[in-house]
């Protein structure tokens, strides 16, 4: 089992988790949530399942090789030493990697997602990227190297995701002694945060030791409150062009700048740094602190419904896809995974109040009819069950909840 796996065993558990936080700002009248932000988190994360469940990328081959061709043999097989310092070597490795895709923009590029969220809740952690099994690989082969057995890293790996999981709420204060050895919900907020008091700070997975070792702890003050996001917004509910944004920019300031040199350091440079020819034709808008307002698109409440229907059943589907790899085929994978980032895709839209959106719906529930209809999906499959009772009932309830014209894009 890899580490892939056991985050997918504990996805119930992390929605079980979100519920609870949301009653609990509900009822003590401090609530973290938006229906649209919340939809954007989860849809990067269930997106960001589609590279490891296709075998994209080549570090397990890489993993591999250093284990079996570079593999020092420092670590004693079956022993609590390996399992601890493994655990604890994992962190520093990740602190460095961490650190390093806030300071390097191609690294950046594929971290990005993580950081976009305004709201800061448990659904934020699981907003993660699609397109960091490109490098985020290169930083662990010295643990192979020095003999850690993959079973271990692969455990070690994924105890330090689940255990980030729960730093990511508004709702715990500080934690006294705690917040010196490990990261907390309070020191973590300062990393959400884009406040220019706290800004590049608390890289840590588990312990934020490394942060102060290193000279890049921030304490949370009490009369300073985090604004989270980026410095640069979004602005979209879109989860493909959260994934692809940095690198469109970076694309885009390659072929505008004039200096050969520039169009190099784009890739390489500090995640500030943009080509002055580059930057005059393609400004940067960044936020103003003093007059922040979160991206939040007026939407009627007839969206909203749809909307919460869309969210549910999108993550009904996302959620036996994942549990039923094992009776789909390939090719069944590939499509199911298309489907579910178009589906996405086109009700961030709805949530964006982009005019002919309504339409779009209404087209990809007849595309889903027509997917099952050809068989192009085993029938027998209860995610292409759910996919047809989907279709036909996001056709009935755009019947209902839009108004002819405004799908028809007669009327905006």
């Amino acid at each position: 089992m890899d580490t892939s796996s056991l985050i997918a065993l504990a996805i119930p558990v992390f929605f079980l988790l979100i519920l609870c936080e949301y009653l609990f700002g509900l009822f003590t009248g401090n609530n973290t949530y938006r229906l649209n932000d919340t939809f954007a988190s989860v849809s990067l994360g269930m997106i960001s399942r589609f590279p490891p469940m296709l075998n994209l990328g080549f570090q397990g081959a890489i993993f591999a090789y250093a284990a079996s061709h570079l593999n020092l043999t420092l670590m004693p097989t079956e022993s609590w030493v390996t399992w601890t310092i493994a655990f604890v070597l994992y962190d520093l490795t990740y602190y460095w990697m961490h650190r390093l895709h806030h300071k390097i923009k191609v690294l950046w590029a594929t971290h990005v997602v993580h950081h976009q969220g305004e709201e800061f809740n448990l659904s934020t952690a699981l907003r993660q990227t699609s397109s960091g099994f490109l490098w985020k690989w290169i930083f662990f082969i010295p643990m192979f190297v020095l003999g850690v057995p993959a079973e271990v890293f692969v455990t070690v790996g994924a105890l330090n995701l689940l255990y980030q999981f729960w730093v990511h709420t508004e709702h715990v204060p500080k934690l006294g002694i705690f917040e010196t050895v490990f990261v907390t919900p309070s020191n973590h907020r300062v990393h959400h945060a884009q406040n220019k008091e706290y800004i590049d700070a608390n890289y840590g997975g588990v312990f934020i030791l490394w942060d102060r070792i290193f000279g890049t702890f921030i304490e949370e003050k009490a009369d300073l409150s985090p604004v989270y996001g980026t410095v640069k917004p979004l602005h979209s509910w879109n989860p493909v062009w959260a994934n692809i944004e940095i690198f469109h920019q970076m694309i885009r300031d390659t072929i505008y700048a004039k200096s050969a040199k520039d169009k190099v350091r784009v890739w390489f440079s500090d995640t500030s740094w943009r080509p002055a020819d580059a930057e005059k034709r393609f400004p940067k808008k960044i936020n103003n602190l003093d007059d922040f307002k979160k991206y939040n698109p007026v939407i009627s409440k007839n969206v909203k419904v749809y909307g919460f229907v869309q969210f549910f059943i999108l993550n009904v589907i996302a959620l036996v896809m994942f549990f039923t790899l094992d009776r789909q085929g390939y090719g069944e994978t590939v499509l199911l995974g298309t489907i579910l980032v178009v589906s996405l895709t086109s009700v961030s839209m709805v949530f964006e109040n982009v005019q002919g959106s309504s339409l779009i719906e209404l087209v990809r529930a007849g595309l889903l009819l027509v997917i099952f209809f050809t068989g192009l999906i085993d029938s027998s499959l209860l995610v292409s069950q759910i996919l047809v009772v989907s279709a036909l009932m996001n056709i009935i309830l755009i019947s209902i909840l839009f108004p002819v014209r405004k799908i028809f894009l007669l009327a905006k």
